[in-house]
């Protein structure tokens, strides 16, 4: 099978892990930043997830002259009125760690009732070729509630927290293969990996 590459913008190998897993059947390479020294920190101030991940995307794609996908993704608790949202992965401080993010989220809802703990993990995926142009975008949710206290040591983030209700299990309780089937990244991935096909069926996308 022709193969071609593309970028994930971040450094993240757990996201890589899942993202691969539906792209082997496709024929596509993935790499990280990792892989590229020389790529570069995207500040990343736009005003949404899909903002976000549209300057991860074009800015990344045209500096490494690479197909880059931009992916930004956070949990948003409702009676947090959405936070953290964009600002999850730094909740607690810009030193912030997946415990210390964990840690200010269950003091933030000290005292919320359980029925009142609803949350919605959202990922936001945008693939731009290497001049800039944006050529496919993504975004899904996944809904679940806050615990009290953390479960299971899998996943990362917030993964330890948040249950998916009808599995009365956390992502951090799950494995991998289950948490690829039912995560905001796994069903935004899906979508995203419908359009990666129709750019390579309508030639859109070179082989490298």
């Amino acid at each position: 099978m022709q193969q071609r590459t593309v970028v994930l913008g971040t450094h993240n190998q757990k996201k890589r892990l899942e993202m691969q897993r539906l792209l082997i059947p496709v024929g596509i390479q993935l790499l990280t930043l990792d892989d590229f020294p020389d790529a570069i920190e995207v500040v990343e101030d736009g005003d949404s997830f899909a903002a976000n991940a549209t300057l991860k995307a074009t800015q990344q794609a045209v500096h490494l002259k690479q197909w880059v996908i931009g992916e930004d993704s956070g949990l948003a608790v409702d009676a947090l009125q959405g936070a953290p949202g964009i600002y999850s992965a730094r909740f607690s401080g810009e030193e912030a760690t997946d415990e210390s993010n964990n840690a200010f989220l269950l003091e933030k809802l000290s005292g919320v009732p359980h029925q009142k703990r609803t949350a919605h993990y959202v990922c936001h995926m945008t693939l731009s070729d290497p001049a800039g142009q944006v050529l496919a975008d993504s975004e899904d949710r996944c809904n679940g509630v806050i615990l009290e206290q953390p479960r299971g040591t899998g996943g990362f983030g917030y993964d330890p927290l948040f249950e998916i209700p009808e599995y009365h299990r956390t992502f951090g309780e799950m494995g991998i293969t289950v948490k690829s089937a039912l995560s905001h990244r796994a069903r935004a991935s899906r979508k995203f990996v419908a359009d990666l096909i129709r750019l390579i069926r309508d030639d859109q996308w070179p082989i490298d």
